[in-house]
């Protein structure tokens, strides 16, 4: 792509706000919606979702492990979910916490974000836990191609702190360690560089630096605990590269096609005077 996930995102928030929207069919939404529990409801699910949401909000993020699930047929049902979501013009950052390193995380960053892959993505998320430097072949097809990478840094699982609150032999902490590698990373870019970070909304006060010249991507609102008060205690001088995520609060006003794009709305709207 001639311009970069940074940039394209930085336009779409603009444009559209700032709100991300999972695509989450576990088995109690398709239930709640009258779907099918197998990979044809969960297909079905993603293209509502789609269509109700194309134009309102900049990014989707599709969880792809409810649609593995249903093996094959459930990895299918999510390349048309994201190949529908890029034709609508929505951003699709497809939520698959990848990390490995050498040949196999380079097959991983080709799956996610290579044109030539049906899966592929505007961006994915990844696991930065077996080394900073684990994530170079993602961070190389990013460039290449122009796509993004979220890394995970400060997440709301309570079991988190265990390992990204643990103290380097500098004495960072691990997640700080991380967020000062993006920071580096996506130095000098302008709006703002394509690596961006993953940060709870539910993490309490932190005395991290998360100024990563990045976009910040906030789950954990909503049914999870977390909201406005949480985006303006965390964030302030760097809000506006939040891009807070929600799911079910969006979702549970499905399957009905205004309903959905009126929840999305709504939060939208909340968030973009929040973080404006």
């Amino acid at each position: 792509m001639s311009e970069s996930f940074g940039l394209r995102l930085w336009n779409a928030v603009e444009a559209h706000g700032p709100l991300c929207v999972g695509i989450d069919p576990h088995s109690s939404l398709l239930d709640a919606w009258g779907l099918s529990d197998d990979a044809a409801g969960a297909e079905r699910f993603g293209r509502t979702v789609v269509e109700a949401l194309a134009g309102r909000v900049p990014v989707v993020k599709p969880q792809s492990a409810f649609f593995e699930r249903f093996g094959s047929a459930g990895v299918l049902a999510l390349e048309r979910t994201i190949a529908d979501a890029r034709a609508a013009g929505l951003l699709v950052v497809t939520d698959v916490k990848r990390g490995d390193i050498g040949t196999t995380a380079a097959a991983y960053a080709h799956a996610y974000l290579d044109p030539a892959s049906p899966l592929c993505s505007d961006a994915l998320t990844v696991s930065p836990y077996l080394g900073f430097g684990s994530l170079q072949p993602f961070l190389d097809a990013a460039e290449a191609h122009g796509g993004g990478v979220f890394v995970l840094a400060l997440t709301s699982n309570p079991e988190g702190p265990q390992v990204q609150h643990a103290r380097t032999p500098d004495g960072r902490t691990v997640a700080g360690t991380m967020l000062a590698a993006v920071a580096a990373h996506n130095a000098g870019q302008s709006p703002q560089g394509s690596v961006g970070v993953v940060i709870g909304a539910t993490i309490g006060d932190t005395a991290e630096d998360l100024a990563v010249n990045g976009p910040l991507l906030v789950p954990g609102l909503g049914a999870q605990g977390g909201g406005a008060d949480d985006l303006r205690r965390l964030f302030g001088p760097v809000a506006r590269y939040v891009l807070p995520s929600m799911s079910r609060e969006i979702l549970g006003a499905g399957p009905d096609l205004g309903r959905l794009a009126e929840a999305a709305s709504r939060a939208g709207d909340l968030y973009a005077t929040v973080l404006r």
